[in-house]
C-alpha cells in the first residue's frame, strides 16, 4: 500500500470529508473517474516498463565459474606418463626440399 500509514480510523474520516465536501451526488461519479484515472496510469507505467525491457540488449552470458581444487598430496610416486602421439617430424631448413619432393623420383628436364 503506498501510504502505510494510513489506518481504517484515517480511512473513514477522509471519506467523511469528501462526502460533505462533494456531496452525495457527486461522490459517486468522482471516485468512478478516479478509478478511471489510475487504471489507465497503471496501464501506462507498465506498458512503459515492457517497452524498456524489449529495447534493452540481452546480457551476455557469464563464462562457467571453475572451481579450483587445492593439490593433493601424493601417497605414491606416480608413474612417468607415455607419450600418447607420435613425435613431429624436425622443422624444414631453409633450401631444402619438401620431403614428399625427396622421395619422388628425378627427372631431368632436358631429356626427351
Amino acid at each position: 500500500m503506498p501510504f502505510p500509514n494510513i489506518g481504517p480510523g484515517e480511512l473513514i474520516l477522509i471519506l467523511i470529508i469528501a462526502l460533505v465536501v462533494l456531496g452525495p451526488g457527486k461522490l459517486p461519479d468522482v471516485a468512478a473517474s478516479l478509478g478511471k484515472s489510475v487504471r489507465e496510469f497503471r496501464k501506462a507505467a507498465t506498458d512503459v516498463s515492457d517497452a524498456a525491457k524489449l529495447d534493452a540488449p540481452a546480457p551476455a552470458p557469464a563464462p562457467p565459474v571453475e572451481a579450483s581444487v587445492p593439490a593433493a598430496t601424493p601417497t605414491a610416486d606416480p608413474a612417468p606418463e607415455a607419450p600418447t602421439t607420435a613425435p613431429a617430424a624436425p622443422p624444414a631448413e631453409a633450401g631444402s626440399a619438401p620431403p614428399a619432393a625427396a622421395d619422388a623420383p628425378a627427372t631431368d628436364s632436358n631429356q626427351s
